[in-house]
């Protein structure tokens, strides 16, 4: 089969080679996904550059989410037979024609969700659902600030903070972005390049309860001085490359609570709740009142295309390689 490989650390996008490779099989507990559609996420270049939570051995294909169909079951998998339509999230490995994945990290879509949809699911509204509804404990009638609005992970946290009954103020770069972040509803919007990110976000009526943040650097730091009383800061990672050092004064003046936040963690540590989050966000695409923004597809064989659009930051929502028809 085919399959977007990674050969040596440290190239980024340019080292990835389109090669033929050896079909995957089902060990125990595990199904083999035919992939139609593979989401692109900021987490495939880390992975590249040796810098992920976890270190996969040369060569490996990244990819952290997939759609498609079942083609295969190991002993022990009942919940799923060739044929079923699934959305899955490998440990890597998406990137690739076909991938093998242990049955618990893959969930049923419904027949009228499409594989684009399906692949650009699960990262970016996961990491959203779980951080907001269980890290960060969000509760309708509080503010919510959104740094990164306009990314894979910011926009879901911009529609899903709405849907949670909360007032979200969100924080992109640049008028384009904040379009995007505006129709997924939300209440303010900021760019980050204004000369006071402080003052701005306290002009929308307030301080904050919640801080949604995948950034990391000055805006981070300047998201915290808008803290409420007992907010909570839910770091989701550093998009900025700038990890910031955080006052512990000011979280105790302020009963501040800091949660670091692994949303992959919970497939291994706490399936369960995993799969609770994705019961429920299925349930809400399939009532309509979510509405996933992919702006870009590109094909497998063009997948360095795609990561570059995520690490260049020239795409809003998800970007998603297609494989196959």
């Amino acid at each position: 089969m085919k399959a977007i490989v990674a050969t040596e650390l440290g190239r980024g996008p340019r080292g990835l080679q389109y090669l033929d490779v050896a079909e995957p099989v089902a060990g125990k507990g595990e199904i083999v996904v035919a992939v139609r559609a593979a989401g692109v996420n900021f987490a495939d270049s880390l992975m590249l550059a040796g810098r992920y939570q976890t270190r996969q051995p040369l060569p490996f294909s990244p990819g952290l989410e997939v759609a498609g169909t079942v083609e295969s079951v190991g002993p022990g998998v009942t919940a799923f037979v060739p044929g079923d339509r699934v959305l899955a999230i490998p440990a890597f490995g998406g990137y690739a024609e076909k991938v093998a994945v242990s049955a618990e990290r893959a969930v049923a879509i419904p027949a009228d969700m499409d594989f684009v949809t399906a692949a650009g699911f699960p990262v970016a509204y996961g990491t959203s659902h779980l951080g907001l509804w269980h890290r960060a404990r969000l509760r309708a009638g509080e503010t919510l600030l959104v740094l990164g609005a306009a990314g894979g992970v910011g926009l879901t946290a911009v529609e899903l903070g709405v849907l949670m009954g909360a007032r979200v103020i969100a924080v992109a770069k640049g008028e384009a972005k904040l379009a995007v972040a505006k129709a997924q509803g939300a209440h303010h919007l900021i760019d980050a390049e204004v000369d006071d990110l402080k003052a701005a976000i306290l002009a929308t009526g307030g301080g904050v309860d919640v801080i949604y943040d995948p950034v990391g650097g000055a805006l981070f730091e300047a998201g915290l001085k808008c803290a409420n009383f007992e907010a909570r800061a839910l770091i989701i990672g550093f998009a900025s490359g700038d990890v910031p050092q955080i006052a512990a004064n000011r979280l105790l003046v302020k009963n501040v609570d800091v949660l670091g936040f692994w949303w992959g963690a919970y497939a291994d540590k706490a399936p369960a709740v995993m799969a609770d989050s994705f019961r429920t966000l299925i349930g809400w695409w399939q009532d309509g009142r979510l509405k996933p923004h992919v702006s870009d597809t590109r094909p497998l064989p063009l997948a360095a295309e795609a990561l570059e659009l995520v690490l260049e930051r020239r795409s809003t929502g998800k970007v998603v390689i297609t494989v196959g028809d």
